[in-house]
């Protein structure tokens, strides 16, 4: 049976990846956007999320691809309406209000997945088998852009509830916490914050790992690189293996030599395919550890003004 989706949101993420994606995978079939900014394509649009609900289209499931601050309240209806739920990352804007929604869609017995869209890639995917059962001894997370490039004019990302650096620094979260053999925790953090704004522009963390392990193990985040961006996460262990994980995850390098490379298109194809498969079996898919990383880096952060953001 075909699978009736709607996307809720339609920013660059939901433009360029979500409406594209699950328009061409067999088992969706588009049925409706919500977007108060204009529609796509033929697909019947609504202006707000209420009109959906009072609409009575017939839907299985809804992407919600909006802010994260007011995910939550929409998340909410959504399963009180009867629709499962696909939730691009950050899922919500803290640990707790994930917690109470995936409390809610449990007693609704609806289903809630996690799209942590750096997880599905095969580079991704190699390195977690690779380093599986080895010592990591050194990591280093280098997550470098240009805000005003890839948010131009986002004034939410700048807001509490926004994250600021930590909008894509929590892609490179969502790999390491999946490639890494142990644990990964926050031993504490530097965030860079600029004057006139309430979210960090940059940000130096260090984590660790369970006691008993020494390791080096360091991130980057920094908005202010011009040019191309720098997404990078290199592992070296204590058995000899190097790898690094360059454009955002897609391409692996193992002792130096390139062992795959992909496109950030098959993490969205990945998203959609594995959603089909959770509507199909009933079963949710929620990891909260690269939320939980953030947060812990906010919590145990020392925060130090920056130049204003103009």
């Amino acid at each position: 049976m075909t699978i009736q989706i709607c996307v809720v949101g339609l920013g660059k993420i939901a433009q360029d990846q979500h409406l594209p994606v699950a328009a061409k995978n067999a088992d969706f079939n588009l049925a409706a956007v919500v977007s108060s900014r204009g529609s796509y394509g033929n697909v019947k649009t609504f202006k707000t999320f209420s009109e959906l609900v009072a609409s009575g289209i017939k839907l299985d499931a809804v992407t919600l691809c909006m802010p994260p601050k007011p995910r939550f309240d929409i998340a909410h209806r959504a399963i009180d309406a009867g629709f499962h739920l696909l939730l691009e990352r950050p899922p919500t804007s803290t640990i707790g209000e994930l917690e109470a929604l995936l409390a809610h869609a449990a007693a609704h017995k609806r289903i809630v997945f996690t799209a942590w869209h750096s997880q599905h890639n095969a580079a991704v995917d190699e390195a977690k088998h690779l380093l599986a059962g080895l010592t990591v001894r050194r990591l280093h997370v280098s997550w470098k852009e240009d805000v005003r490039y890839w948010h131009p004019g986002q004034e939410w990302i700048w807001e509490p509830g926004g994250f600021g650096v930590f909008d894509p620094g929590i892609n490179a979260f969502s790999i390491i916490s999946k490639i890494m053999p142990v644990p990964i925790l926050v031993a504490d953090a530097l965030l860079m914050i600029p004057s006139n704004k309430a979210t960090p522009i940059a940000a130096s963390i260090r984590f660790k790992s369970p006691i008993g392990i020494d390791a080096d193990l360091t991130a980057e985040l920094d908005w202010q690189q011009t040019g191309e961006p720098s997404w990078d996460i290199d592992v070296e262990t204590n058995e000899g293996t190097t790898l690094q994980l360059s454009n955002g995850g897609t391409q692996l390098r193992v002792n130096g030599e390139v062992t795959l490379a992909g496109s950030s298109s098959q993490e969205y194809e990945g998203i959609y395919a594995h959603f089909a498969e959770l509507l199909k079996s009933g079963k949710s898919d929620v990891d909260s550890t690269p939320l939980q990383l953030v947060s812990d880096c906010f919590m145990l952060g020392r925060r130090v003004d920056a130049d204003p953001f103009v």
